[in-house]
């Protein structure tokens, strides 16, 4: 039997599957790291880039990478460390710290014009925020087909309090606490962590996660000493020769300060930061010897908050929670129909290829990286195949 409980035979697996994925041209790198009963296994196969420099650069646990939507647990535990100060509570109106959000429209037809409103029933709470039933985010339209869909997408990023500002301007398209919709939660959670703080986002992530749990290469940029460990990303589908095409280079928008810090999406970090997060959760919000959070705080993050009939309605797509549910930022697995993380799990992927779930029954946390537009969603067949691979080498 090898570290963490699992078979040595059955590990080769693992090794075999990130092995495939390089040699195939997939993506230049890959690694599986996880932590079980403490003890942590790290899995890296090729390097930072299929050319250049990052091309003779092996990945490991300190190779940075582009993280997205695995932002949003990291800011859900930021804003949950300002309820146990009492700095914010979960039930209030962020109306205070966000005026641009109080006193909000709602659309009469979530499809029909912008003009055509009702009065919110009540107050958007950082609970709607942290839960993702704020009333507005991501629409699955036809461009051109929903004007709510066209305005959301035409506001700026420029700056936090512009995008606040003009996404108060815009009526929300269900009525608080309604139905989930998905990213903009996110990101509002990101203002109202800036203001609550006098920070910027990234400078409350540092001071209450980040520095607390040595995660040092976490944050909105990459510095220039640490580019030469900056994976290259690489767009989802191939030029016509068939090989992979650059979508972001180390010396791209990450390698400068951004104006934009959301909570949705934007951080930088390495397999062996997000395990330390990850890992702190399992253990009920502690590492080694430093409390982040309480206990009871993981618990409330990591539990499905959504009604029955909020997934009856919520979601990209019919049947989308029939699974899993939502908890603050994250998914909760509620139903186990493959190998793979037990119900009661919780996590969740990014935009370009990584993934994170810690799985309490196992006692164990596990993080998967590589650098590949669009390939994060769990409904593509090697995402089976990682938590198949990994889920049989169990030998505990």
């Amino acid at each position: 039997m090898s570290a963490g409980g699992f078979s040595a035979k059955r590990w080769v697996r693992v090794r075999d599957l990130l092995e495939r994925l390089v040699d195939s041209g997939f993506v230049p790198g890959a690694l599986v790291a996880l932590s079980r009963h403490g003890e942590v296994l790290v899995e890296a196969t090729g390097a930072l880039a299929f050319q250049g420099a990052g091309a003779g650069i092996p990945m490991a646990g300190d190779t940075i990478v582009r993280l997205g939507s695995m932002t949003k647990p990291l800011v859900a535990a930021c804003a949950m460390t300002l309820v146990e100060d009492c700095t914010l509570r979960l039930d209030d109106p962020v109306d205070d710290l966000l005026p641009e959000l109080a006193d909000m429209r709602v659309l009469a037809d979530p499809a029909g014009p912008l003009h055509d409103t009702v009065a919110a029933n009540r107050p958007i709470t950082l609970r709607d925020l942290l839960t993702f039933t704020l009333g507005t985010g991501t629409i699955i339209a036809d461009p051109g087909t929903v004007p709510i869909d066209e305005a959301l997408n035409a506001i700026g990023r420029r700056d936090l309090n512009e995008w606040v500002r003009d996404l108060g301007t815009l009526p929300l398209v269900h009525q608080p606490g309604e139905r989930w919709m998905y990213d903009t939660a996110a990101d509002a959670t990101g203002a109202l962590i800036a203001r609550a703080t006098g920070m910027s986002v990234g400078e409350a992530l540092r001071e209450r996660m980040c520095a607390p749990l040595g995660m040092r290469d976490t944050g909105f940029s990459v510095d220039g000493d640490s580019l030469g460990r900056f994976a290259t990303a690489y767009e989802r589908d191939s030029g016509p020769a068939g090989e992979a095409v650059v979508e972001d280079r180390p010396d791209g928008r990450f390698s400068r300060p951004v104006t934009f810090e959301g909570g949705g999406g934007g951080l930088v970090s390495t397999a062996d930061d997000y395990l330390a997060f990850a890992s702190a959760l399992l253990a009920g919000g502690t590492r080694h010897g430093e409390r982040v959070l309480s206990r009871p705080s993981v618990t409330l993050m990591t539990t499905d908050h959504l009604t029955a009939a909020q997934k009856a309605v919520s979601g990209f797509e019919p049947g989308y929670f029939d699974n899993f549910g939502w908890g603050f930022g994250m998914a909760v697995i509620t139903r186990r129909t493959r190998l793979g993380p037990s119900v009661g799990s919780y996590g969740w992927p990014g935009f370009y290829g990584t993934a994170w779930y810690n799985d309490p029954a196992q006692d164990m946390a596990m993080v998967v990286v590589m650098q590949r537009a669009h390939m994060g969603d769990q409904k593509l067949p090697l995402w089976n195949d990682f938590w198949t691979a990994i889920y049989q080498a169990i030998d505990d």
